[in-house]
């Protein structure tokens, strides 16, 4: 692992917030020092509010990009500026962000499939090395809340994996590595496809998503050792291909996009067994056919849920009513994009960005009273832009 000494230098006593407004007041200089004179703001326009934001591609891909994407984006009017590539980074496909705010990590979404580390100070990004996932095509990947564990999932080889985070930020050697091999795969799937690992709000159980076996497994992880054991798991109905999974606030309830049946589904979540329990599939407004509903998203709040649907173009809204237990689907929104395969909301949730990754673009939304969406300004162009990740 290289970069170690780098990444100590960056230790302190920051917060993440303290650290990431650091971080955006250096993108602002950075773009306001590159910018011409004659794109100052005018008179009572306030001025930029320059965050960080990184864009997730491929690397390997015809027309993809050269590395992990570098931008900054408007808080108030969602205008995204390029602002470079940092290279060493292939097939950063999914990121996340270390709690403490100064490490990012990407998947590397290959055969011999990798996560890599890059450190986060205002002097700019630096990578600091990769380590292998055990596994085939890592498709996602999160932290861990105590931030001393990289947990990610290798959807070829239906794997979810472990890996040490350093004091640094850097990653230590694979700590455990746990195939799914039950129950059998669902109709249509060669195998299990792990395509999700994610903590449960209180942090007791982690929850991993396999498409290919239509089923939630929930694991214990050995804080100490960083080891798995699984003490459930949820089978959804045969040939549903559950792809994400997402948290109510309370932590009661958990909802599920299914992307091979094109359903949503609202699960009950017990936080001292871990057990999920779905309940029955629901329509995405899509119409017939399969739309490929991609991941949801669910306001601070806890009042409103938004769907990606991939091949509807889409993004669904949806009331959540009876304290998380029930979804009431609203409307939908044209993307503006092509195939949204990623979706995310700003620190402050009144901005939604969409990765579309077929048409190369990053359209932003901004997040209005009622949950309502419209369109913040014209799709930001972006080579196979398949995770955006605003800071």
């Amino acid at each position: 692992m290289t970069g170690e000494n780098n990444g100590q230098r960056m230790a302190g006593d920051w917060g993440r917030r303290g650290f990431i407004g650091a971080l955006a007041a250096t993108a602002a200089t950075a773009v306001a020092a590159s910018a011409p004179a004659a794109s100052a703001a005018p008179p009572g326009r306030p001025p930029n509010r320059a965050r960080p934001l990184f864009l997730g591609t491929y690397t390997t891909k015809p027309g993809g990009g050269t590395g992990l994407g570098l931008a900054t984006y408007d808080e108030a009017t969602g205008q995204i500026t390029g602002t470079g590539t940092l290279t060493g980074v292939p097939d950063p496909s999914y990121l996340c962000v270390h709690p403490s705010g100064r490490t990012l990590y990407a998947v590397n979404e290959q055969e011999q499939g990798g996560v890599t580390a890059v450190g986060l100070s205002p002097a700019g990004p630096e990578v600091l090395g990769a380590r292998g996932t055990g596994g085939a095509g890592p498709c996602h990947l999160s932290v861990h809340p105590s931030g001393r564990w990289l947990l990610s999932a290798n959807y070829l080889s239906g794997s979810v994996a472990v890996h040490p985070v350093q004091r640094s930020g850097a990653l230590g050697e694979l700590s455990d590595l746990v195939t799914h091999s039950s129950p059998p795969p669902g109709p249509g799937q060669d195998g299990p496809h792990a395509h999700q690992i994610v903590t449960s709000p209180d942090g007791g159980h982690l929850l991993a998503v396999d498409l290919g076996n239509d089923t939630v497994y929930s694991y214990r992880l050995d804080a100490k050792r960083g080891k798995l054991t699984q003490v459930s798991y949820a089978t959804l109905r045969p040939g549903s291909g559950p792809r994400h999974l997402t948290f109510h606030p309370s932590g009661r309830f958990a909802y599920l996009a299914n992307e091979v049946d094109n359903t949503v589904v609202v699960c009950a979540y017990d936080p001292a067994s871990g057990r999920l329990t779905p309940g029955a599939p629901q329509s995405t407004g899509t119409g017939e056919g399969t739309s490929y509903p991609a991941q949801l998203l669910v306001t601070r709040e806890g009042t409103f849920a938004f769907l990606a649907n991939r091949g509807h173009n889409s993004l669904t809204r949806y009331a959540v009513e009876a304290g998380g237990a029930r979804l009431r689907l609203l409307d939908t929104v044209p993307v503006g994009g092509d195939f949204p395969r990623h979706i995310a909301f700003s620190p402050s949730q009144r901005l939604l960005f969409a990765a579309n990754q077929k048409s190369s673009s990053v359209s932003v939304f901004q997040v209005g009273k009622g949950g309502r969406l419209r369109l913040a300004s014209e799709p930001f162009a972006a080579p196979v832009a398949v995770c955006a990740l605003p800071l």
